[in-house]
Protein backbone atom coordinates (compact mmCIF):
# COMPACT_ATOMS: atom_id res chain seq x y z
CA UNK A 1 0.00 0.00 0.00
CA UNK A 2 1.31 2.89 -0.74
CA UNK A 3 1.69 5.62 2.14
CA UNK A 4 -0.50 8.84 2.58
CA UNK A 5 1.34 11.87 1.63
CA UNK A 6 1.22 14.51 4.01
CA UNK A 7 1.52 18.36 4.11
CA UNK A 8 2.08 20.56 7.03
CA UNK A 9 0.57 23.73 7.63
CA UNK A 10 2.94 25.78 9.76
CA UNK A 11 6.83 25.57 10.48
CA UNK A 12 6.93 26.82 13.77
CA UNK A 13 8.93 25.31 17.06
CA UNK A 14 6.27 22.62 17.61
CA UNK A 15 6.58 21.31 14.14
CA UNK A 16 10.14 21.12 14.74
CA UNK A 17 10.62 19.97 17.79
CA UNK A 18 7.61 17.16 17.51
CA UNK A 19 6.17 16.36 14.23
CA UNK A 20 9.00 16.18 11.92
CA UNK A 21 10.87 13.16 13.70
CA UNK A 22 7.17 11.86 14.12
CA UNK A 23 6.07 11.40 10.70
CA UNK A 24 9.50 10.23 9.40
CA UNK A 25 9.84 7.50 12.25
CA UNK A 26 6.12 6.36 11.33
CA UNK A 27 5.48 3.93 8.45
CA UNK A 28 2.80 4.82 6.31
CA UNK A 29 2.86 8.54 6.29
CA UNK A 30 5.20 10.67 3.52
CA UNK A 31 5.81 14.28 4.26
CA UNK A 32 5.53 16.02 0.88
CA UNK A 33 5.13 19.58 1.65
CA UNK A 34 4.23 22.42 3.89
CA UNK A 35 2.90 25.47 3.59
CA UNK A 36 3.63 28.58 5.89
CA UNK A 37 4.13 32.18 4.73
CA UNK A 38 7.54 32.96 6.89
CA UNK A 39 9.15 29.69 7.07
CA UNK A 40 10.41 26.93 5.39
CA UNK A 41 11.93 23.35 6.27
CA UNK A 42 14.89 22.10 4.95
CA UNK A 43 14.37 19.67 1.98
CA UNK A 44 10.40 20.13 2.06
CA UNK A 45 8.97 21.82 -0.62
CA UNK A 46 7.36 25.05 0.75
CA UNK A 47 4.93 26.65 -0.33
CA UNK A 48 3.59 30.51 0.61
CA UNK A 49 0.14 29.43 1.53
CA UNK A 50 -2.21 26.18 2.36
CA UNK A 51 -4.15 27.20 -1.40
CA UNK A 52 -0.85 27.46 -3.10
CA UNK A 53 0.13 24.41 -1.71
CA UNK A 54 -3.36 22.27 -2.66
CA UNK A 55 -3.15 23.55 -6.04
CA UNK A 56 0.67 22.45 -6.28
CA UNK A 57 -0.25 19.24 -4.83
CA UNK A 58 -2.87 17.92 -5.74
CA UNK A 59 -2.32 14.30 -4.85
CA UNK A 60 -2.10 15.24 -0.96
CA UNK A 61 -4.22 13.10 1.28
CA UNK A 62 -3.81 14.75 3.94
CA UNK A 63 -3.05 18.10 6.04
CA UNK A 64 -1.65 18.65 9.58
CA UNK A 65 -2.50 21.85 10.80
CA UNK A 66 -0.80 23.26 13.45
CA UNK A 67 -0.80 27.49 13.30
CA UNK A 68 -2.40 29.08 16.55
CA UNK A 69 -5.36 28.03 17.21
CA UNK A 70 -7.67 31.25 15.81
CA UNK A 71 -6.27 30.22 12.32
CA UNK A 72 -7.28 26.36 12.25
CA UNK A 73 -11.12 26.70 11.33
CA UNK A 74 -10.75 28.75 8.02
CA UNK A 75 -7.26 26.60 7.48
CA UNK A 76 -9.16 23.45 8.18
CA UNK A 77 -12.24 24.23 6.06
CA UNK A 78 -10.27 24.94 3.12
CA UNK A 79 -8.49 21.15 3.31
CA UNK A 80 -11.83 19.31 3.68
CA UNK A 81 -13.81 21.62 0.87
CA UNK A 82 -10.75 19.97 -1.10
CA UNK A 83 -10.98 16.70 0.46
CA UNK A 84 -8.58 16.32 2.51
CA UNK A 85 -8.20 14.36 5.41
CA UNK A 86 -6.96 16.79 8.80
CA UNK A 87 -5.44 17.11 11.74
CA UNK A 88 -5.54 19.37 13.93
CA UNK A 89 -3.17 20.53 16.83
CA UNK A 90 -4.30 21.31 20.36
CA UNK A 91 -6.65 22.92 20.97
CA UNK A 92 -8.40 21.90 17.69
CA UNK A 93 -9.86 25.64 17.76
CA UNK A 94 -10.05 29.26 19.02
CA UNK A 95 -13.63 28.07 20.34
CA UNK A 96 -16.30 25.15 20.13
CA UNK A 97 -18.16 25.84 17.59
CA UNK A 98 -15.41 26.58 15.42
CA UNK A 99 -14.41 22.71 15.83
CA UNK A 100 -18.36 21.39 15.81
CA UNK A 101 -18.53 23.26 12.69
CA UNK A 102 -15.48 21.70 11.25
CA UNK A 103 -16.99 18.42 12.41
CA UNK A 104 -20.19 18.34 10.94
CA UNK A 105 -18.39 19.25 7.43
CA UNK A 106 -16.09 16.15 8.19
CA UNK A 107 -19.33 14.15 8.20
CA UNK A 108 -21.50 15.66 5.52
CA UNK A 109 -17.71 14.92 2.95
CA UNK A 110 -16.81 11.59 4.75
CA UNK A 111 -13.54 12.67 5.54
CA UNK A 112 -11.12 12.09 8.14
CA UNK A 113 -11.06 14.92 10.94
CA UNK A 114 -8.64 14.14 14.18
CA UNK A 115 -8.62 16.82 17.17
CA UNK A 116 -4.96 15.72 18.22
CA UNK A 117 -4.65 15.90 21.62
CA UNK A 118 -1.00 14.82 21.77
CA UNK A 119 -0.67 14.38 25.80
CA UNK A 120 -3.00 11.46 25.43
CA UNK A 121 -0.51 8.82 23.53
CA UNK A 122 2.25 9.48 26.38
CA UNK A 123 3.28 5.11 27.00
CA UNK A 124 1.81 5.67 30.82
CA UNK A 125 -1.72 6.33 29.64
CA UNK A 126 -3.39 3.21 27.89
CA UNK A 127 -1.66 1.36 31.20
CA UNK A 128 -3.44 3.78 33.17
CA UNK A 129 -7.02 3.79 31.47
CA UNK A 130 -6.84 -0.19 31.90
CA UNK A 131 -6.23 -0.18 35.82
CA UNK A 132 -8.74 2.66 36.00
CA UNK A 133 -11.57 0.75 34.07
CA UNK A 134 -12.03 -1.49 36.83
CA UNK A 135 -12.17 0.66 39.76
CA UNK A 136 -14.52 3.09 41.35
CA UNK A 137 -12.78 6.03 41.46
CA UNK A 138 -13.05 8.74 44.96
CA UNK A 139 -10.40 11.45 44.14
CA UNK A 140 -8.67 13.16 41.30
CA UNK A 141 -5.81 15.73 41.83
CA UNK A 142 -4.03 17.11 39.24
CA UNK A 143 -0.97 19.62 39.95
CA UNK A 144 0.34 21.07 36.01
CA UNK A 145 3.26 23.80 36.93
CA UNK A 146 5.93 24.40 34.66
CA UNK A 147 7.93 27.96 33.69
CA UNK A 148 6.69 29.51 30.99
CA UNK A 149 10.03 31.14 30.36
CA UNK A 150 11.58 28.22 29.59
CA UNK A 151 8.57 26.13 28.22
CA UNK A 152 7.29 29.38 25.91
CA UNK A 153 9.86 31.64 25.65
CA UNK A 154 8.89 34.81 23.67
CA UNK A 155 5.56 33.43 22.59
CA UNK A 156 3.02 36.54 23.23
CA UNK A 157 0.54 34.84 21.63
CA UNK A 158 -0.07 33.12 25.14
CA UNK A 159 -0.91 36.30 26.50
CA UNK A 160 -3.60 37.52 24.31
CA UNK A 161 -7.38 36.66 24.11
CA UNK A 162 -7.69 33.14 22.79
CA UNK A 163 -4.06 32.15 23.30
CA UNK A 164 -5.50 30.78 26.74
CA UNK A 165 -2.15 31.46 28.70
CA UNK A 166 -1.74 28.70 31.60
CA UNK A 167 -4.62 26.50 29.77
CA UNK A 168 -2.32 26.11 27.30
CA UNK A 169 -0.13 23.17 29.31
CA UNK A 170 -3.28 23.22 31.27
CA UNK A 171 -5.08 21.20 28.64
CA UNK A 172 -2.72 18.92 28.11
CA UNK A 173 -3.38 17.74 32.00
CA UNK A 174 -7.56 17.75 31.20
CA UNK A 175 -6.81 15.81 27.80
CA UNK A 176 -5.63 12.79 29.82
CA UNK A 177 -7.82 12.88 32.44
CA UNK A 178 -10.52 13.08 30.32
CA UNK A 179 -8.91 10.02 28.75
CA UNK A 180 -8.44 7.92 31.92
CA UNK A 181 -12.19 8.79 33.17
CA UNK A 182 -15.15 8.39 31.36
CA UNK A 183 -17.54 9.61 33.99
CA UNK A 184 -18.17 13.32 33.03
CA UNK A 185 -16.70 16.22 35.21
CA UNK A 186 -18.39 19.61 35.80
CA UNK A 187 -16.64 22.60 36.94
CA UNK A 188 -18.29 24.16 40.08
CA UNK A 189 -15.75 26.95 40.86
CA UNK A 190 -12.46 28.27 39.47
CA UNK A 191 -10.13 30.68 40.06
CA UNK A 192 -8.22 32.50 37.35
CA UNK A 193 -5.21 34.51 38.57
CA UNK A 194 -4.62 37.00 35.20
CA UNK A 195 -1.46 39.88 35.35
CA UNK A 196 -2.53 42.85 35.01
CA UNK A 197 -0.97 43.07 31.17
CA UNK A 198 -2.46 40.01 29.86
CA UNK A 199 -5.49 38.81 28.95
CA UNK A 200 -5.27 34.94 29.87
CA UNK A 201 -4.72 33.34 33.38
CA UNK A 202 -0.97 32.71 34.70
CA UNK A 203 -2.28 30.43 37.21
CA UNK A 204 -5.93 28.81 37.53
CA UNK A 205 -7.42 26.64 40.32
CA UNK A 206 -10.41 24.37 38.95
CA UNK A 207 -12.94 23.16 41.22
CA UNK A 208 -14.95 19.90 39.48
CA UNK A 209 -17.42 17.27 40.50
CA UNK A 210 -18.94 14.19 39.13
CA UNK A 211 -22.66 13.53 39.32
CA UNK A 212 -21.95 11.25 42.26
CA UNK A 213 -19.85 14.48 43.77
CA UNK A 214 -16.36 12.83 43.30
CA UNK A 215 -14.46 15.61 43.31
CA UNK A 216 -11.30 16.77 40.75
CA UNK A 217 -9.20 19.96 41.64
CA UNK A 218 -6.77 21.26 39.21
CA UNK A 219 -3.99 23.61 39.64
CA UNK A 220 -2.06 25.16 36.95
CA UNK A 221 0.57 27.21 37.34
CA UNK A 222 3.57 28.81 34.82
CA UNK A 223 5.58 30.55 37.68
CA UNK A 224 7.06 27.26 38.42
CA UNK A 225 10.80 27.15 38.42
CA UNK A 226 12.07 24.17 36.39
CA UNK A 227 12.06 21.64 36.32
CA UNK A 228 8.29 21.25 35.78
CA UNK A 229 5.61 19.55 38.29
CA UNK A 230 3.20 17.60 35.54
CA UNK A 231 1.45 15.46 38.03
CA UNK A 232 -1.83 13.42 38.18
CA UNK A 233 -2.83 11.07 41.45
CA UNK A 234 -6.04 9.62 41.30
CA UNK A 235 -7.46 7.34 44.16
CA UNK A 236 -9.87 4.53 44.20
CA UNK A 237 -11.14 2.32 46.34
CA UNK A 238 -8.93 0.00 45.17
CA UNK A 239 -5.82 1.65 45.18
CA UNK A 240 -3.63 4.67 44.34
CA UNK A 241 -2.49 6.01 40.98
CA UNK A 242 -0.21 8.08 40.27
CA UNK A 243 1.07 9.58 37.00
CA UNK A 244 4.07 12.25 36.56
CA UNK A 245 6.34 13.42 33.46
CA UNK A 246 3.34 14.21 32.13
CA UNK A 247 2.43 10.62 31.48
CA UNK A 248 6.13 9.58 30.79
CA UNK A 249 5.75 7.45 34.49
CA UNK A 250 3.04 5.85 36.04
CA UNK A 251 3.08 4.12 39.69
CA UNK A 252 0.09 1.92 41.34
CA UNK A 253 0.27 1.81 44.94
CA UNK A 254 4.01 2.61 45.27
CA UNK A 255 5.49 0.75 42.86
CA UNK A 256 6.58 2.02 39.68
CA UNK A 257 5.07 0.16 36.41
CA UNK A 258 5.97 2.59 33.24
CA UNK A 259 9.29 4.92 33.52
CA UNK A 260 9.81 5.60 29.34
CA UNK A 261 11.23 8.38 27.01
CA UNK A 262 8.40 10.58 25.86
CA UNK A 263 7.11 9.48 22.30
CA UNK A 264 3.37 11.27 22.47
CA UNK A 265 3.79 12.22 18.89
CA UNK A 266 5.03 9.13 17.75
CA UNK A 267 1.82 7.82 19.08
CA UNK A 268 -0.61 10.68 17.12
CA UNK A 269 0.99 10.04 14.24
CA UNK A 270 0.50 6.24 14.75
CA UNK A 271 -3.07 6.76 15.41
CA UNK A 272 -3.67 9.19 12.41
CA UNK A 273 -2.52 6.45 9.98
CA UNK A 274 -5.13 4.50 11.71
CA UNK A 275 -7.46 6.94 10.79
CA UNK A 276 -6.38 7.23 7.29
CA UNK A 277 -7.03 3.87 6.99
CA UNK A 278 -9.82 3.00 7.97
CA UNK A 279 -11.66 5.93 7.27
CA UNK A 280 -12.72 6.81 11.25
CA UNK A 281 -12.20 10.76 12.92
CA UNK A 282 -11.92 11.18 16.24
CA UNK A 283 -12.73 14.63 17.51
CA UNK A 284 -13.21 15.08 21.20
CA UNK A 285 -14.03 18.57 22.70
CA UNK A 286 -14.27 17.73 26.20
CA UNK A 287 -10.83 18.88 27.23
CA UNK A 288 -11.38 22.42 25.53
CA UNK A 289 -14.93 22.48 27.11
CA UNK A 290 -13.56 22.15 30.50
CA UNK A 291 -11.03 25.71 29.83
CA UNK A 292 -14.19 27.32 28.18
CA UNK A 293 -16.26 26.73 31.14
CA UNK A 294 -13.36 27.53 33.57
CA UNK A 295 -13.06 30.98 31.48
CA UNK A 296 -17.04 31.79 31.58
CA UNK A 297 -16.91 30.78 35.03
CA UNK A 298 -13.69 31.17 36.72
CA UNK A 299 -13.37 34.14 39.37
CA UNK A 300 -10.47 36.64 38.05
CA UNK A 301 -7.92 38.25 40.42
CA UNK A 302 -5.42 40.20 38.69
CA UNK A 303 -1.95 40.15 40.27
CA UNK A 304 1.48 41.21 38.87
CA UNK A 305 2.06 42.54 35.32
CA UNK A 306 4.16 40.28 33.13
CA UNK A 307 7.24 41.18 31.08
Amino acid sequence: MSPFRLGLVGAGKIVRDQHLAAIQATPGLELVAVADPHARLEGVPGHASLGAMLSEEPSLDAVAICTPAHLRHALAREALAHGKAVMLEKPPGATLAEVEDLNALAESRGSVLFAAWHSRFAPAVPVARQWLSERRVTGIEIVWHEDVRVWHPGQAWLWEAGGMGVFDPGINALSIVTRLVDTPFFLKRATLEVPDNCQTPIAARLHLRDGAGVPLEADFDFRHEDPPRWEMTIITEEGRLELSGGGRRLTLDGETVVDEPEREYSGLYTHFHELLTTGRSDVDVTPLRHVADAMMLGHREIVSPFH
